[in-house]
């Protein structure tokens, strides 16, 4: 059976961290190591941080995080209406930013794709971005 949450918030730096922590409630509901769980909510702060950041860029919008379970699969959505990715291939190489102004490492992307199974990224300028993450978790481990 299917279960999943929408949340929506203002883009403050501050709601990144109760992002972290609603994803992180609504997977544990399933048989989750620590890791995973670390995983997940590490993920979360990257694109939550990227659509504040980045996405809307020191201006207020909205930030969308649609969670969902199926099976044991968790897909987490994290989209912004923010002034999009002109170059999204260029955007998720590591080391990259396009922030000039502070000292970003460029590794959001790169960091999402080595956490979690599956990472999609879309966007559109002056339109918004989405990103696609989704993680099998509760592996069962040979004794």
């Amino acid at each position: 059976m299917e279960n999943y949450i929408k949340i929506e918030f203002p883009s403050k730096s501050c709601n990144e961290a109760f992002a972290r922590a609603a994803a992180g409630a609504f997977a544990a509901q399933l048989d989750i190591t620590v890791e995973e769980l670390a995983d997940i909510k590490t993920s979360v702060s990257e694109a939550v941080t990227n659509a504040i950041i980045h996405g809307y860029s020191g201006m207020r919008g909205i930030v969308e995080m649609r969670c969902k379970i199926s099976g044991q699969t968790v897909e987490i959505v994290v989209s912004d209406k923010g002034c999009g990715i002109a170059d999204v291939p260029l955007a998720m190489q590591p080391l990259y930013s396009d922030s000039k102004d502070d000292e970003r490492s460029g590794m959001g992307f790169t960091v999402m794709q080595s956490f979690m199974d599956t990472l999609k990224v879309e966007s559109e300028v002056g339109v918004g971005t989405t990103v696609t993450m989704t993680k099998k978790v509760g592996a069962s481990f040979e004794n």
